[in-house]
């Protein structure tokens, strides 16, 4: 096979691929965050504890993680076929890929948001912050890089998952490396292939690094959470110049009175 006559079909895969692991990763990030969110929330000493609904949110993962792919795949076509009206095709793909990378997300989720610092926490709620205030001004600002390096690593495994998908018609780079390299014996597009995954992953993880760094170099955080981290040290200071000389300086009773105006600023 020439070049000529490789180059439509693997334009073509290359979007295919793109265009089911761009929707999956969407809904992923979609259904995952929130999932690993009340995972940390409902564990026991969370904001919302419920060891019940803990357990049976973990259970629902556990299970949905431990399958193979190609298995859920196949499990969901009656699904498949009545989301989509299809079980071929790349719209077909995207219920399996995202069905099974939501889970997987939502572990990656959980564990950032437990990285977090609970010092910070309290501090909010020592302000009169709300769980949802909690959420929105120090889990997901404070634990931002690992959810981008978290995201990248869904990516990543989606675009694996896309290319076991084409051995069932699915499309994409899978679906061309199954259909010509191994059952017409196109050895040299099978590695083109392979090349092309292993350049577009390479991307991808660099690009997902990059950000994840820039945002641990600025901190990674929104603007309420270094307020609290100041806030958090003075007290803590002027906590123990307390204790040290058995009165409360002025310092830290303006540092006691200062999270009520910064609350009544922050929505």
């Amino acid at each position: 096979m020439t070049w000529s006559e490789m180059q439509p079909l693997l334009s073509q895969a290359c979007w295919d691929t793109l265009y089911m692991v761009g929707w999956s990763t969407l809904i992923a990030v979609v259904g995952g965050l929130p999932l690993g969110i009340l995972l940390v929330l409902t564990d026991r000493g969370g904001l919302l504890q419920n060891t019940v609904l803990n357990k049976v949110i973990g259970q629902i993962v556990n299970v949905a993680r431990s399958l193979p792919f190609i298995i859920l795949m196949v499990a969901l076509m009656s699904f498949t076929r009545w989301i989509t009206g299809t079980t071929i095709g790349r719209e077909a793909a995207i219920v399996p890929l995202a069905i099974g990378a939501i889970p997987f997300f939502a572990r990656l989720v959980e564990t950032a948001v437990r990285e977090v610092d609970g010092g910070l926490v309290e501090a909010v709620q020592a302000m009169g912050g709300n769980t949802w205030t909690v959420v929105r001004k120090v889990l997901v600002p404070e634990s931002l890089p690992s959810l981008i390096s978290s995201a990248t690593t869904t990516i990543v495994a989606l675009i694996g998952y896309s290319a076991m998908a084409g051995t069932v018609g699915a499309g994409g780079l899978g679906d061309i490396a199954i259909r010509y390299g191994y059952q017409r014996f196109e050895t040299g597009l099978m590695w083109i292939t392979v090349a092309i995954l292993a350049v577009v992953i390479s991307v991808i993880q660099f690009a997902g690094d990059y950000a994840a760094r820039g945002l641990h170099r600025r901190g990674g955080r929104s603007g309420a959470a270094p307020k609290l981290r100041f806030l958090k040290a003075e007290a803590a200071s002027g906590a123990d110049t307390a204790a040290g000389t058995g009165t409360i300086p002025a310092q830290a009773t303006e540092a006691g009175r200062a999270p009520a105006a910064e609350v009544t600023k922050v929505p």
